[in-house]
């Protein structure tokens, strides 16, 4: 039996599974318009995922034929995996923001082994082991790379503009540009009353950005052909004020569930990052990699039972965190240290 569940004013949400995956599922949400449904996000592609969606689909009267356009928050395959089989079952319109749209065009015309080649090189940088790294060089060398998620994700065919409302007959849903999770997420405010009148300016459908009881993960925004030094997580941080300031009267997020209070919440993540980012100055105290500072800091399970891939995000999570910190020139990099190990301030 499909998960559905109504929200109201022509708003539904699906739960799509993701395989093999803690979070279990993403709340692919349905908007009634003037005309045919549209979709924000669409989940992973899947065979599971796509009869998930499609008897959800069903449960509300409608079909993925009948889907009129399909609005993305942001590039991941657990978001936006299935949007090219829906464009092919309905010939539906898929938007997304410029920046993600970027990554996917990235992502399908590199070589996977070019890719694999850069994180390699990558880990290195950051102090990995060689034997982390050995598994990607083998799979390289051994072809291993065609499963690797992404590689196949639909181009979009729409631009979602920061600040505009989406061409969305007889609804009022305008784009708001929230980088940090990916460099192009984006939450769509839904600026028509609460269908229960509670209190606030409208909905929020938030994708990653904002969830009721995890913090998003904030890595890296890797582009191996650009060497711009970007900080995702203060981009994170200014986008999460930005949402907080908008009174919604309530999050439709794309992982958990449904929330009020957006504005708590804010100040809840706002002060979760400030506190991670002390307690990092005190592991700084002697100079450390990326790599040595992700082993040492706090994450859901000890290190010893952190997957290969995971370990990779959150290495990438550390990273990001140093960033910020020598941006706001409390760490700097210890002098004469290769790989580069840093140290507080």
């Amino acid at each position: 039996m499909s998960q559905v569940t109504e929200h109201g004013g022509g708003v539904w949400s699906i739960q799509v599974p993701i395989p093999d995956n803690p979070l279990g599922h993403t709340l692919v949400h349905v908007l009634d318009t003037d005309r045919g449904p549209v979709l924000i996000d669409t989940g992973w592609d899947d065979p599971a995922s796509w009869t998930e969606l499609s008897d959800g689909l069903a449960a509300l009267g409608t079909s993925v034929r009948d889907v009129h356009g399909v609005v993305i928050t942001h590039h991941h395959p657990d978001h936006h995996g299935l949007s090219g089989q829906v464009r092919e079952a309905s010939g539906a319109w898929i938007a997304m923001h410029a920046a993600d749209t970027a990554v996917v065009r990235r992502t399908r015309e590199s070589e996977p082994a070019t890719w694999l080649e850069y994180l390699a090189r990558k880990l290195t940088t950051v102090g990995a082991p060689e034997e982390h790294i050995a598994p990607l060089l083998a799979a390289r060398s051994g072809g291993r790379t065609r499963t690797l998620p992404g590689l196949r994700s639909a181009v979009p065919d729409r631009e979602i503009v920061p600040g505009e409302l989406l061409d969305l007959a007889g609804r009022r849903l305008r784009a708001i540009w929230t980088p940090g999770h990916t460099p192009g997420h984006v939450c769509l405010h839904l600026e028509e009353e609460h269908p229960a009148r509670l209190p606030g300016h409208g909905r929020l459908f938030s994708g990653d950005h904002l969830l009721p009881g995890i913090s998003p993960h904030i890595g890296l925004y890797e582009d191996p052909d650009d060497a711009t030094v970007t900080d995702p997580l203060g981009d994170y941080l200014d986008s999460l004020e930005r949402i907080g300031r908008l009174g919604v009267a309530e999050v439709l997020p794309a992982h958990q569930y449904a929330f009020a209070d957006a504005a708590g919440r804010v100040r809840e993540l706002l002060d979760h990052h400030e506190e991670r980012l002390t307690g990092l100055l005190g592991l700084l105290a002697t100079p450390l990699t990326p790599w040595q500072l992700a082993e040492r800091m706090e994450w859901n399970r000890p290190w010893e039972q952190i997957p290969y891939g995971s370990r990779n995000i959150a290495v990438s999570e550390a990273e990001a965190h140093v960033r910020r910190l020598v941006k706001l020139g409390r760490a700097e990099a210890a002098e004469g240290t290769d790989p580069v190990a840093y140290v507080a301030v």
